[in-house]
């Protein structure tokens, strides 16, 4: 006797939405993808993209490619814009589709706290689009700089980070050293010694969230490579020239890169009560959203208490393959009338890297930074990305990276302002 497929809707294309398709049974499910773009992003470097390291397509999934052997699957392109729990039905831009079990995965989004003058003038990286934003940026800040007038000049030559997390930390060090190695080759008539990195962080180290010897390592490298640190300091306004800051001082600059923090992707229909300050949706420890027994959220979207992380998972990659590797099998054990299990995640351990040979890695038991921390942090990263023609592509770049000290990958890729 064959059974019926439960139909089953995917909101998002990232790293939980693509291992739940993965891994979820085909005899048992037809799946609908619904996302507004149509490739997977890979975010852990959307940084090298921003600063020529490595060009887009090297981390830019088309979806239908990824799964062009998935037989039981639809993909859409299109914006959700709400949940009808009543009639189990989703609203989108092309229409509404329904379903049996619908599975949120709309990951996170830059968080202004509020401050909508930042917002709009400052720069993001939450995708790869802002990636390629900030590339054509800096190059074409640089392009400015030579026939720039003296004032316009010392804004030009600052660069502000906000935020010294795993991305500001990143995005601080990756510009570092292209400033030493690349730029002064590429612009030959700027003096880049009055070119400024600025790091400002709220809280009091770098890398807050990792172990001590982490921060103060992390925070040593950047140092050693010309960044000013700036802690314990929050940017209060920003008006696309000047910044200014809770100590009182001001900086004159036209680049701003906002790395502060996260939340939640909006989607209306769910009640106010199970969404979180920080916009994320709370779920039992099925990831079955609360007051919901067909709607799941899983990865960045989803807030999970535990005894292990009673404020909630960390918001990394590896939590996301987890969940979603898990909702497949419970989503199967519900078909089968057998009981599903319960998600907790076992640490495996954070990583950043600050440059060339310059990373700290937190393991679980130990900790350790320098090469071979750098090492560990790009093999695991390359067995992240999606298909072997990418991780070759990607090893090959930054081998050459590695011995040359340079990418030729400064283009500016936008459409001329140049008219006929």
């Amino acid at each position: 006797m064959t059974t019926t497929k439960k139909k089953v809707i995917v909101i998002g294309g990232g790293f939980a939405g693509i291992e739940f398709i993965k891994n979820a049974d085909e005899n048992l499910f037809d799946i609908l993808l619904i996302d507004k773009i149509n490739h997977h992003q890979f975010q852990p470097l959307f940084y090298q993209v921003a600063t020529s390291q490595i060009e887009p397509s090297s981390i830019s999934f088309p979806l239908r490619h990824v799964f062009k052997y998935k037989k039981n699957l639809q993909i859409r392109l299109a914006e959700v814009y709400s949940i009808h729990e009543a009639t189990s039905c989703v609203s989108t831009s092309i229409g509404d589709f329904c379903y049996d079990y619908l599975v949120i995965a709309i990951g996170c989004t830059t968080n202004f706290f509020g401050n909508d003058e930042i917002c709009k003038h400052a720069l993001t990286l939450k995708s790869t689009y802002d990636a390629i934003h900030i590339r054509n940026h800096i190059i074409n800040t640089f392009e400015k700089i030579i026939s720039a007038s003296a004032h316009e000049k010392a804004s030009l030559l600052n660069l502000v980070i906000v935020g010294a997390g795993p991305t500001g930390v990143e995005l601080a060090g990756a510009f570092a050293e292209i400033k030493l190695h690349v730029l002064p080759y590429d612009y030959p008539g700027i003096d880049f010694s009055q070119f400024k990195i600025y790091l400002i962080e709220g809280s009091k180290y770098t890398l807050s969230h990792m172990s001590d010897k982490s921060k103060s390592t992390s925070q040593a490298y950047l140092e050693k490579m010309g960044v000013t640190f700036i802690n314990e300091t929050f940017a209060k306004k920003y008006d696309g020239h000047t910044l200014s800051l809770s100590n009182g001082k001001h900086i004159e600059t036209q680049t701003v890169i906002w790395a502060a923090g996260v939340c939640g992707n909006k989607l209306e229909g769910l009640l106010p009560d199970i969404i979180t300050p920080g916009g994320r949706i709370k779920v039992n420890r099925m990831n079955a959203v609360m007051g919901s027994a067909n709607i799941f959220a899983i990865g960045d979207i989803a807030f999970m208490e535990t005894p292990k992380y009673p404020k909630g998972h960390p918001q990394l990659a590896n939590v996301a393959i987890n969940q979603a590797k898990l909702l497949a099998k419970n989503l199967k054990a519900i078909q089968q009338n057998k009981a599903g299990k319960h998600f907790e995640y076992t640490d495996l351990g954070t990583m950043a890297t600050v440059g060339r040979n310059k990373a700290v890695v937190d393991l679980p038991s130990f900790s350790f930074t320098g090469y071979f921390a750098w090492f560990v942090w790009m093999s695991l990263h390359l067995m992240l990305i999606l298909s072997v023609r990418n991780k070759l592509i990607i090893f090959i770049n930054w081998a050459s990276a590695y011995v040359s000290k340079d990418t030729s990958l400064r283009l500016i890729l936008r459409q001329s302002d140049y008219k006929k």
